[in-house]
């Protein structure tokens, strides 16, 4: 079961099913969700199959609703004030609902379970569990914990007024992780940015109480050597500059897509403007995401032809394009649905190759010499200055992008001077107010301006891969796959990756049971969906980008039994990381 299987299941299972009424009269249920609950739910379950469930609308806690005084409510939110505020709100302001069952996403403190307890809404409340999911399954293997405010509060020690109440928060998601998955893993994190510990050890506290609780987590075969590992942004901050050219990042780098919907016109005569959701639901998606766009249109026309092939038409061996395809569907309407997914994958491929053949493609060049520190033929870039410039003077080269190769510059040099940052500014005709863009990329450890020194960074010496097929533009390996084959394979630096002391590899340990829930949250029978086979859950606290989430896959598929789960605090494109380096030293709203 994939993570989101995993969820949807625990969802409709723990949630939804146990409270669907009989037939007849009082058959359905509301369900209320806050916002991380709607992620939550919109990522695993489709809403005919919550419907069919008895539930007869989906309503947002923080929003006005309509009383519905004959209807049960099932509430699926976060144990935090506010949400424990317009509950008691629903029941002792407004009559707003018949009953309620509460369904929080994580652990309730003491003091909120005891004011909800005593609160005139408690007579209201027939059901009461925590059901540990307190994030977003965005893949199968990759978890996000919407919380954009980390990367300002972890790496600024200017602005952590709120960085306790962050850490605090995040632990407790990072801790629903492997709850959901049914792992207590041994804990790992990276020692050279100092605040890693500190978050680690709120992790184990967190998955020690629910150890406590559910004292077979972490049981099954291999269980024992699962892994958590939390790393800071500052250990690879080269692969969140690069231009990917896997389908799926280069999608989300270059063609402005929000909130996974892709907008395309159909072109021909028929213009027609489409919106399409990037999900796992899509296998055509599945399948080529990971793909380098030199290979995508070969296979979505390939798989066009096969598909035609078995539906009894041979004459579309020349349906290339778009306008190609938009004929084809007349001349086959009854298979519409799935022509029209072909037809969004060759819009994609067309337009990223398109901004590819417009200047990516000699970005991306100057790109992986500056990463790898060689050529094409492996020979030592010796003038890396010569290889940029011609692209910092030019202005059809967007500002972003010129930012992306001074920082990528200044790391392949393991930092320049204060002068020399200045005339490369000059030269790229890029202000001083972005100089910060670049300069407070210090926050993570990095060098940047040396001038008062450089701070000793260790970095992993690279792995050699012979026997990878390598594109000329796309030689640079994230650095967090070499981390993820390294902790599989027993040969992870101790030194710079240390294990959390009281938390290596121990089969033998036992947390003591919970005194004030003992089991009464947790059913046995959701101990099936547990896998055989150890897992790998990596952290990454500033954000993951595209390229990383497809190492989780492909280290996966060649380290079997293992499986990669990887996740953060967001999902980030070069774009979103340069905003977040522009803002990390400028006031941020309460």
């Amino acid at each position: 079961m994939s993570l989101k299987q995993i969820v949807g299941s625990k969802l409709l299972n723990e949630v939804i099913r146990p409270l669907k009424k009989g037939e007849g009269r009082g058959a359905w249920n509301v369900l209320v969700v806050d916002t991380l609950a709607m992620k939550m739910l919109s990522a695993c379950c489709k809403m005919h199959n919550i419907m069919e469930e008895g539930i007869t609308i989906v309503e947002d806690l923080n929003k006005r609703r309509e009383p519905l005084p004959t209807l049960d409510a099932i509430y699926l939110i976060s144990p935090t004030q506010e949400s424990i505020d317009r509950l008691v709100n629903d029941y002792c302001v407004r009559n707003q609902y018949k009953c309620a069952h509460v369904f929080f996403t994580e652990a309730c403190s003491d003091q909120l379970f005891s004011m909800l307890s005593k609160s005139a809404a408690a007579r209201f409340i027939k059901n009461l569990k925590e059901i540990n999911i307190a994030f977003t399954p965005y893949e199968s293997q990759v978890f996000t914990l919407d919380s954009p405010d980390t990367f300002f509060l972890y790496y600024n020690a200017q602005k952590q007024g709120g960085l306790t109440a962050n850490l605090e928060r995040i632990a407790e998601q990072i801790a629903t992780v492997c709850a959901t998955l049914g792992e207590y893993p041994s804990l790992r994190y990276r020692a050279d940015f100092e605040r890693n510990v500190e978050l680690g050890h709120l992790v184990e506290q967190k998955l020690d109480a629910y150890k406590a609780d559910d004292p077979s987590m972490g049981e099954g075969a291999d269980k024992a050597r699962s892994q958590l590992i939390i790393i800071d942004r500052g250990f690879d901050s080269i692969t969140p500059l690069l231009h990917e050219l896997t389908l799926q990042a280069m999608c989300y780098d270059l063609l402005g897509i929000e909130n996974d919907v892709y907008r395309y016109e159909t072109g021909g005569n028929e213009n027609v403007e489409k919106e399409v959701l990037l999900d796992e639901n899509d296998e055509l998606w599945v399948e080529t995401r990971h793909k380098h766009i030199a290979l995508v249109s070969q296979e979505v026309t390939r798989g066009l032809k096969k598909f035609s092939e078995a539906k009894g038409n041979k004459g579309t061996m020349d349906a290339k394009s778009i306008k190609d395809l938009s004929m084809l569907i007349k001349k086959m309407p009854q298979h519409k649905k799935e022509l029209n997914k072909f037809s969004t994958h060759l819009s994609l491929a067309e337009e990223c190759m398109k901004q590819y053949q417009n200047g990516i493609d000699k970005l991306c060049r100057v790109e992986q010499d500056l990463s790898t520190g060689a050529d094409i033929e492996g020979e030592r870039v010796k003038d890396a200055m010569k290889l940029m410039v011609p692209l910092l003077i030019d202005p059809a080269v967007r500002s972003d992008d010129r930012l992306r190769l001074i920082l990528l510059y200044i790391l392949s040099k393991n930092g320049i001077s204060e002068e020399n940052l200045n005339k490369l500014l000059q030269h790229a005709n890029i202000s001083m107010a972005d100089k910060e863009t670049i300069t407070n990329a210090a926050y993570l450890g990095l060098n940047i301006v040396t001038d008062s020194g450089r701070k000793k960074t260790w970095t992993p010496t690279r792995k050699d891969r012979p026997h990878e097929q390598v594109y000329h533009s796309s030689r640079w390996v994230p650095v967090i796959k070499d981390i993820m084959e390294d902790a599989i394979d027993d040969r992870l630096d101790a030194k710079h990756f240390p294990f959390l002391a009281g938390r290596q590899i121990n089969q033998g340990y036992r947390a003591p049971t919970s005194a004030r829930y003992g089991q009464w949250h947790k059913e046995r029978g959701q101990q099936s969906q547990q896998r055989s086979g150890p897992r790998l859950i990596i952290y990454i606290v500033g954000g993951v980008t595209y390229s990383e989430m497809r190492a989780a896959y492909e280290v996966t598929a060649a380290k079997k039994p293992w499986e990669v789960i990887i996740g953060a605090d967001r999902i980030i494109t070069p774009d979103k990381f340069l905003a977040n380096l522009r803002d990390l030293n400028k006031p941020r709203e309460q």
